[in-house]
């Protein structure tokens, strides 16, 4: 791969694209081994992590620390060791030539040398009435990041795929009841997760509102979710349904709502890229053993986080893949400045 001048542009050694925990963790290694990271934030600056009000599973932190200020502390680490943290969305990557040519959202273009993506996913919500006001309140996407925070309380699940009933069997652990509310009759979940659903439902510890949906969430930041408003109809689709007299509206007694109906990784940028993404839009990368797990199928171009990481979804996982993908950076790196150095001396050698 050959390249191009760079005095064309604002030219970056490594750009990479979101400011959550994924993106923080590389920037944090690349700024120390001097590739100067220039890290834009993205639409949603730091990521999920910013709408849980504590973290009490991120290493280090005993007594547990907020979503928004553990992203401040990576963050000023990050500044610390020389990375650039700037507002602004990467909306474009073109990989035909070298430097990578990548566009924000402001229209700027810039170059890169490498990219790294980090720019996660986004989970899917309803959209009802209360839910802006009372998310990392009471109404969280993360069931092992927060239900901790719910013992004895009745905790709602909504969804009705292999992530709902995973959500729903963890919460048991704390919940008096989990109650899986689904707007059709039966599961999209895989049989194993069925089966382990209707032994929690035999014992007790999880009750189906089926054919049912929510509709609005009430409580205040202060006291947390106060209860629900739910509708239900026998056919399913109940909001589909509302001005049939057989669509019954129920108020709900609640403490917690976890929505668990999927994510939408944030991978539009890098269409045409020829980066390889599965069908729901995830990044796959090298993986396996040894170096370059975070490498893409294009060279220069890494990927790391939720962006990747369909399955797991912890911070502290994602941390580590950003952590292993500036690794894999730099090697890449140091590959560039040794093509740059031997172009170099044979220019020098023409000259003479």
């Amino acid at each position: 791969m050959s390249y191009q001048s760079t005095e064309a542009a604002e030219h970056h050694r490594l750009v990479i694209a979101g400011s959550g925990i994924a993106g923080l963790s590389a920037a944090i290694y690349a700024a120390r081994s001097n590739n100067e990271p220039v890290v834009f934030e993205g639409p949603e600056p730091g990521g999920q992590l910013t709408l849980t009000t504590e973290v009490e599973n991120y290493p280090g932190f005993p007594e547990g620390i907020s979503g928004p200020d553990l992203i401040d502390r990576m963050k000023e680490q990050a500044e610390r060791f020389g990375a650039v943290v700037r507002n602004g969305v990467v909306e474009d990557v073109d990989a035909s030539e070298r430097p990578f040519g990548v566009e924000l959202g402001s229209g700027t273009r810039i170059t890169a040398d490498a990219v790294l993506a980090a720019s996660g996913a986004s989970a899917r919500t309803l959209g009802v009435p209360g839910e802006d006001e009372m998310m990392g309140y009471g109404v969280s996407t993360c069931a092992t990041c927060d239900g901790a925070f719910f013992r004895g309380e009745n905790i709602v699940v909504v969804g009705g795929g292999d992530a709902a009933c995973e959500e729903a069997s963890f919460l048991t652990k704390f919940a008096d009841t989990v109650y899986i509310v689904h707007r059709r009759e039966e599961f999209r979940a895989e049989d194993y997760w069925v089966d382990r659903v209707a032994e929690q439902v035999d014992d007790g510890a999880i009750e189906l509102l089926l054919n049912t949906e929510l509709v609005e969430i009430h409580g205040s930041r202060e006291a947390g979710v106060d209860h629900l408003d739910l509708v239900r109809h026998p056919e399913g689709h109940p909001t589909d349904r509302l001005d049939d007299p057989e669509t019954e509206r129920i108020e709900f007694d609640a403490g917690a709502v976890f929505y668990a109906i999927g994510h939408d990784p944030n991978t539009g940028y890098l269409e045409g890229t020829g980066v390889e993404l599965d069908d729901a839009g995830y990044v796959l990368t090298e993986g396996g053993r040894g170096a370059d797990q975070t490498t893409t199928g294009v060279d220069g171009l890494f990927a790391a986080g939720d962006v990747v990481d369909f399955h797991y979804q912890q911070a502290a996982t994602a941390g580590g893949m950003g952590v292993e993908a500036a690794l894999d950076a730099d090697d890449y790196l140091d590959d560039v400045d040794r093509e740059r150095r031997a172009a170099g001396s044979t220019e020098a050698a023409a000259d003479d």
